[in-house]
């Protein structure tokens, strides 16, 4: 028989049920992982004197052999070996003989394959963590370009108060923060070993899982060889994450599509990321950050799609979980692409301050302000704010905006208002008086700054 697990058959598999349960597809991006989990296995094989030492070392050679020509784009994997574990194996025996087959000695592929796939995630959730301190430092090397640029700050998608543009940046600066502290604490489910638990109840042969672990560079092993082979808790898990990173790059690029617009005109693309029209000569799309907000749809489906499989397997090992990888590197690819193509994005943006500021100026954004000055003078602040508010109207049907307002106008609503009212209203004071921690003021975004640094280098 072909198969290698083929000895309990009598016969040969059915071609279409070879293509429809073939993984090698999409399962060789597993390659390296493979081998370099079956180096440690067999490794540990022989140090604990289940084959010798000297089977032991020519596995290994011919598993650098083999590792040499994947680097080198040099092996042709097969469909008719299934996947990437029985490729491996079948390339190993071609190269070195029967001895080969004492590789797979205590081990099974359901502990295989998950081994393959915590390697994968350890690697690529360290490197996920890089590339969103790179997205980080560009949101502040912009901060500090426009630290006394003023633009107004929105709820409801209504103006609501002016606020700094680097107070505005920093706030995904802080998501981002939160999402590497999610990739960092999930490295905690990630770095647990299960090779050694065999097809589900272990192996009868004397295998030392600790020192797997310890060459592996794994902190832990499975306490429980069930669950070691059938949790996919760590894979939802990072697609859980990486759902909520792209939620957030979305959230950014949707500002960047908005803020781009002829009707903000707060910045500017650079042409290098930006797309024309095929029929209209003057467009000038924001397609890199449209396509970056629809991205995320995809991430968020990876991780239906594996709740959805996971949601009704019995224990312990289900062909089912064969839908876990593509997702997964898909996911992968998603995210790491996003991340990368944001930071150039984000780095070479125009901001129109100008246009910002007059922004501000012409709105009632500062009524809050009023409101404060009132309830400083002494009027209890609902009434202030009753008082504003009529403020407001009066200054919408005369066709002006509150600094506009003459200070006979401001006193025929209260007699508190003096001149220093007009000095209380500007963009810049009303930016400046928010120094409550984590507020908009310039010294809290300066000390804001200083805190964002230190997170980096501290990272670093």
């Amino acid at each position: 028989m072909a198969k290698l697990w083929g000895g309990r058959f009598t016969k040969e598999t059915d071609k279409l049920v070879d293509t429809f349960t073939s993984s090698i597809s999409f399962d060789q991006k597993l390659a390296k992982e493979d081998i370099q989990g079956s180096l440690a296995h067999v490794q540990m094989l022989g140090e604990c004197g289940i084959i010798a030492d000297e089977e032991a070392r020519q596995i290994q050679s011919g598993l650098y052999t083999i590792l040499d020509k994947v680097d080198k784009g040099e092996v042709d994997f097969q469909l008719e070996h299934e996947d990437i574990h029985m490729n491996i194996e079948k390339l190993l025996i071609d190269e070195i003989g029967p001895v080969g087959g004492k590789l797979h000695t205590g081990r099974s592929r359901n502990d295989q394959v998950a081994t393959d796939m915590h390697l994968y995630l350890r690697t690529k959730t360290k490197e996920l963590i890089k590339c969103l301190e790179k997205v980080q430092m560009a949101l502040i090397n912009q901060s500090k370009e426009n630290f006394e640029t003023i633009l107004p700050g929105y709820t409801h998608l209504q103006r609501a108060q002016p606020v700094s543009f680097a107070h505005h940046l920093l706030a995904y600066f802080w998501m981002f923060e939160r999402d590497k502290e999610r990739l960092q604490d999930s490295l905690k489910r990630i770095n647990v070993l299960p090779l050694g638990a065999g097809a589900l109840a272990g192996t009868t042969f004397p295998i030392n899982r600790g020192r797997i672990a310890e060459l592996l560079d794994f902190d832990d092993v499975y306490p429980n060889s069930m669950d070691a082979v059938s949790d996919r808790d760590f894979i939802l898990e990072f697609l859980s994450v990486a759902s909520i990173i792209m939620v957030h790059i979305s959230r950014l690029s949707e500002e960047l599509v908005i803020w781009s617009s002829q009707e903000f005109q707060f910045i500017e693309l650079d042409d290098a990321f930006c797309t024309g029209s095929s029929m209209m000569p003057q467009k000038k799309n924001p397609d890199v950050p449209e396509l970056l907000r629809g991205k995320a749809g995809r991430v968020f489906g990876g991780l239906i799609g594996l709740l959805t499989v996971l949601k009704g397997l019995p224990l312990a090992y289900n062909k089912d979980l064969q839908e876990d990888k593509e997702g997964m590197f898909d996911t992968v690819e998603t995210l790491e692409g996003s991340l990368n193509l944001l930071v150039p994005l984000l780095e070479t943006m125009t901001v129109n301050t100008e246009k910002m500021r007059n922004a501000v100026a012409q709105d009632y954004s500062n009524a809050t302000d009023i409101a404060d000055y009132l309830a400083a003078k002494g009027m209890p602040f609902r009434q202030a704010h009753e008082v504003i508010g009529k403020i407001v109207i009066y200054a919408v049907q005369k066709g002006k905006y509150l600094l506009d307002l003459t200070m006979e106008e401001y006193q025929s609503f209260s007699r508190l208002f003096e001149e220093d009212v007009y000095e209380y209203l500007t963009p810049e004071h009303v930016v400046d008086a928010r120094k409550s921690a984590g507020g908009t003021a310039a010294a809290q975004v300066k000390q804001q700054l200083k805190l964002a640094e230190s997170k980096l280098v501290k990272n670093n």
